[in-house]
């Protein structure tokens, strides 16, 4: 059975982030008064008075932190590493994505990879965790990736709809690397090639 905290954290998730993208009135109506039934719950659930349960939100609950991603680095037997051309700015990067509410960063680069290019992947080894501040360059929001080591177990090719193509490449010779997946990638090759050498 669901944890009632898990459940109220995901409902003020998708409420905050309808609220961050939803420019129709409609919606944003339903998305205020989702965020004030999880509001008004977990008061009931802290069991604490009003002014408490506001001080909670936005001391802990409320917290801005970075966004956390999860990335996938599949490589084939040539060292060439599996790499998504991206429907949204067209360039590669790693399969990946933001992890959801009460998931884990492992299971997250598993469901990417899944869905954007209908591959069963199992992780074999954390690479590193990457973090990027907010910038103009990158976006208004720090972010926080983990990415991933993995070999492919199974599934065949199929592209989703955010994906225009995908195939392996050699790192020095991909076109136009999605922001920083250029140095997910580096970092990954070298636990690859160390990971051969050990074998």
């Amino acid at each position: 059975m669901t944890d009632l905290l898990t459940l109220l954290d995901e409902l003020q998730s998708i409420a905050r982030t309808g609220l961050n993208y939803s420019t129709d009135p409609y919606a944003r109506a339903h998305y205020t008064r989702l965020l004030e039934l999880a509001a008004e719950h977990y008061g009931r659930a802290l069991d604490l008075p009003a002014p408490q349960v506001r001080a909670r939100l936005q001391g802990e609950l409320g917290s801005i932190t970075p966004k956390v991603g999860a990335d996938a680095a599949i490589f084939d037997e040539d060292g060439r590493i599996l790499l998504v051309q991206r429907s949204d700015d067209r360039r590669w990067g790693l399969p990946a994505g933001w992890v959801e509410p009460n998931e884990p960063p492992i299971r997250t680069a598993v469901r990417e990879a899944h869905e954007e290019v209908g591959l069963t992947i199992q992780p074999i080894q954390l690479v590193d965790v990457m973090f990027r501040p907010a910038s103009e360059a990158f976006g208004p929001h720090a972010v926080v990736s983990v990415v991933y080591l993995c070999e492919v177990r199974g599934g065949e090719f199929a592209l989703s709809s955010e994906v225009l193509d995908a195939r392996y490449w050699a790192i020095d010779q991909v076109p136009a690397w999605h922001k920083d997946h250029r140095e997910f990638a580096e970092a990954a090759h070298r636990v690859w090639t160390a990971s051969r050498a050990r074998r």
